[in-house]
């Protein structure tokens, strides 16, 4: 429902009755019909007051009710977007660690064929050197015989066996040696791979930070945003209240010029300590009086004028 303009109706009202003379037409009508029209009078001010109450609380309490939606929608999709992002960086672990895996599943895959590849390689050539050694050995077997003058003619060793019991030993030392430099191989290869860990461990360390920030970021642009809209709505609220300071202002203004020209017009000194309210009153009082004078004056000049027409024509 629109606002009741006081503006509007007073002017409609006194434009073109303010400075005429109650006094002179205040014999034609009745205190009981001043009384009555005056109830009136103020009984649709009061409605219109009521009106425009009621009006401005269903405005509130549609803003109220629309703010607490806008609040409700803006923490479920706050929620939500979190959800997402959290389910876009649990995805994307995921998806490293497959890919990660299936690499080395394939790496694995490809080392055991190479691996398979050269067994057999390595299965051939031993294969061949055995045969070939076997016909070593047969070529060879001049060297036992040699062997055997060796240990007669030697103080060191008494049999052949002592020779191949040094052999042994010296073969003993230097398979040691080639454990050792295994183990050595062993321990360099599992710091390379506690390594490649590490750097694995710092990448998804930053990738997590960096969609925190991202996360920081978004919240601060988000409260950013929300902060310059409550600002200007409360900019637009206080406009408002200022506009409806002003039109107050005017209202009592027009009323309290309204009340000193009505007791001018009747010769009275108007009362300076009356509130607003009862000058409205005083007003429509006024007003009443004027509306009933003229519906009177009305009535007299139809029949001034019946009468005068019926004089006029005798023959009817």
């Amino acid at each position: 429902m629109a606002a009741f303009n006081f503006e509007e109706y007073f002017q409609s009202k006194f434009s073109e009755r303010l400075f005429q003379d109650p006094d002179a037409s205040e014999n034609h009508m009745t205190a009981a019909t001043r009384l009555l029209e005056k109830k009136r009078e103020m009984l649709e001010l009061e409605q219109a007051l009521s009106a425009q109450k009621e009006a401005f609380q269903m405005k509130m309490a549609s803003l109220n009710s629309r703010r607490e939606e806008l609040d409700k929608k803006e923490l479920s999709l706050r929620g939500s977007l979190m959800k997402f992002n959290q389910f876009l960086i649990e995805t994307d672990i995921k998806k490293q660690r497959a890919e990660k895996k299936a690499n080395n599943e394939r790496q694995e895959k490809e080392q055991k064929v190479e691996e398979a590849e050269a067994k057999m390689a390595e299965r051939e050539k031993l294969t061949s050197f055995l045969e070939k050694q076997r016909k070593v050995l047969e070529r060879e077997k001049v060297y036992r015989s040699y062997m055997e003058r060796v240990i007669e003619k030697s103080g060191e060793f008494q049999e052949l066996k002592d020779i191949l019991r040094k052999h042994d030993t010296l073969s003993s030392n230097l398979g040691d040696m080639i454990e050792k430099s295994t183990v050595m191989t062993d321990r360099l290869d599992s710091m390379k791979q506690e390594y490649y860990t590490m750097i694995t461990k710092n990448d998804e360390a930053t990738m997590r930070y960096t969609n925190i920030i991202a996360d920081l970021t978004w919240r601060k642009e988000t409260a950013m945003s929300n902060h310059q809209k409550w600002e200007s709505l409360w900019t637009h609220i206080q406009n408002t209240a200022a506009r409806n300071v002003l039109l107050l202002g005017r209202v009592k203004m027009a009323t309290e010029n309204i009340y000193v020209q009505i007791y001018k017009q009747r010769g009275i000194p108007a009362k300076e300590a009356e509130s607003v309210d009862d000058q409205l009153i005083k007003i429509k009082t006024y007003i009443k009086d004027l509306t009933d004078i003229i519906v009177e004056s009305s009535k007299q000049e139809k029949q001034s004028k019946d009468i005068f027409d019926r004089l006029a024509m005798p023959g009817k």
